[in-house]
């Protein structure tokens, strides 16, 4: 013997979420914003960890791990910005501070100290990959199609 099962509703006949009002918008936009700022100054606390392993040691050779870091940093960096903002112009968020710091680094200040010197393989290798890494996860936002619609 069966007994009839009650009406259950179908997912079809459940009532759309209504779209976010003016305070969903602003919590949107207030976390996008909290986002890029995270990601901006994530770049400059990255660029400041990887100038100070660039001079790592190792039975008095330098072992290069900040060239490591710098792909590292940069990849997850950039994903970060764009997830966190949801536009493609994001990746500049954590770049631009990270050149600027490595520039700044690069150059002899009046007393004669320098960061980030050009004889050391290592720092050179640094800014070369580090601007291979953000050059290239620019692109490939860039080459992304579009987002679907709604999606």
């Amino acid at each position: 013997m069966t007994l009839p099962a009650p009406p259950m509703p179908v997912a079809a006949d459940e009532e759309a979420s209504p779209p976010p009002g003016r305070r969903g918008r602003l919590l949107d936009l207030a976390l996008r914003v909290a986002g890029g700022l995270v990601a901006a100054v994530g770049g400059v606390v990255t660029g400041v960890v990887e100038l100070l392993l660039a001079t790592v040691r190792v039975s008095g050779q330098l072992i290069g791990v900040s060239v490591l870091v710098v792909i590292g940093a940069n990849i997850a960096l950039s994903w970060f910005a764009h997830e966190a903002v949801g536009r493609r112009w994001a990746v500049a968020l954590p770049a631009l501070p990270w050149f600027g710091l490595m520039a700044v680094a690069s150059v002899r200040t009046t007393e004669g100290d320098l960061l980030l010197a050009g004889d050391n393989w290592v720092g050179l290798a640094m800014i070369v990959a580090g601007a291979m890494t953000f050059t290239v996860m620019g692109f490939r936002q860039i080459l992304a199609p579009p987002p679907a619609p709604g999606g």
